[in-house]
Parts: structure tokens; C-alpha cells; sequence
């Protein structure tokens, strides 16, 4: 599979899954984690994923401190999985905002893309990977039944790139 082919699998996966965890680090060095829904129509060029945050919240306090975070996606229905890693920061650029901005935003942002918490967080991916299933759930089951029964670790079940 070429890079180009790759990298639009990997933001297949994105798109679909919608919700992300982004995991940060706290200023006691502890990870947590926490869903975000990624606000890109389509990846860009450089690699950027949008998510809208309060800026008043935990994730702008401490990526401040520590930039490096990681957003796993998991789309069970389709036995999709994405790992990016990258570095985030916070942003005021107001046309982005606005050119993000949905309905759904505003349940948590009323004042919608000019409310006063609102924050930009862009997170800039340095590494990505992801696994996706070659196969149905039904012939997933049935490899994995044969396996069982050969003692043989099941082959050949998912794409596995790094990019």
C-alpha cells in the first residue's frame, strides 16, 4: 500500500470514529485521559487535528505545561483502531474556530465559536499508527476457531501501518 493510500486509510478511521481520548500528562507527571470529538472536515497537509476545549479545563492548563499528548481512537463496530502521537497547543485563530464550529459544539460552548471559553486545542501529529480489520466479524470468528483448533496464532487479521 503506497504512503498516500496509508494516510487516507488512517484518516478514514479518524473520520469514523469521530471521538477521541486524548491522554496528557498532569503536573504530577500522572497520564489521564478524556474524550474529545475531532472537529476536522479532512485531514490537512500538515498533519493537524482540531478539538474545541475549555480553555478554563484541565487539558489547556496542562498541555501549557507539557505539549506531548496522544489521541487513541477505537471504532469496535469495524475493528478499526488509531494511535496519534503529537504535540498540542492552544489556539485563538478565530477564523478556525468559526470555520469548525457545529451545532453540536454549542451544547458545550453556548456562546458558540466567539464564547469566551472556547479554546482551539491543535494537536500537530509526529507519529501515527493504526490496525484495521481485513475481514468481517464472522470470518474473523471463524480464523480464530481454526487457530484454536491447529494451535496456530491466527494470520493475516488486520493492517497494521505505522506512518
Amino acid at each position: 500500500m503506497a504512503n498516500d493510500d496509508a494516510h487516507a486509510t488512517l484518516w478514514k478511521i479518524i473520520h469514523d470514529t469521530k471521538f477521541g481520548m486524548l491522554t496528557h500528562r498532569h503536573g504530577d507527571g500522572h497520564l489521564h485521559s478524556q474524550p474529545l470529538t475531532t472537529q476536522n472536515k479532512a485531514i490537512e497537509a500538515d498533519s493537524l487535528l482540531y478539538f474545541f476545549v475549555a480553555r478554563d479545563g484541565d487539558i489547556a492548563r496542562h498541555v501549557a505545561s507539557d505539549a506531548n499528548v496522544n489521541v487513541a481512537y477505537a471504532n469496535v463496530d469495524d475493528d478499526d483502531y488509531v494511535s496519534v502521537s503529537g504535540t498540542a497547543t492552544i489556539s485563538e485563530d478565530q477564523a478556525k474556530k468559526e470555520e469548525l464550529f457545529n451545532t453540536i459544539a454549542k451544547a458545550w460552548f453556548p456562546g458558540g465559536a466567539t464564547d469566551p471559553n472556547l479554546a482551539l486545542l491543535i494537536v500537530r501529529i509526529t507519529q501515527a499508527e493504526y490496525w484495521k480489520a481485513k475481514d468481517s466479524k464472522v470470518v474473523q470468528l471463524v480464523k480464530m476457531a481454526a487457530s484454536a483448533v491447529s494451535g496456530n496464532s491466527p494470520a493475516d487479521m488486520t493492517e497494521h501501518r505505522k506512518l
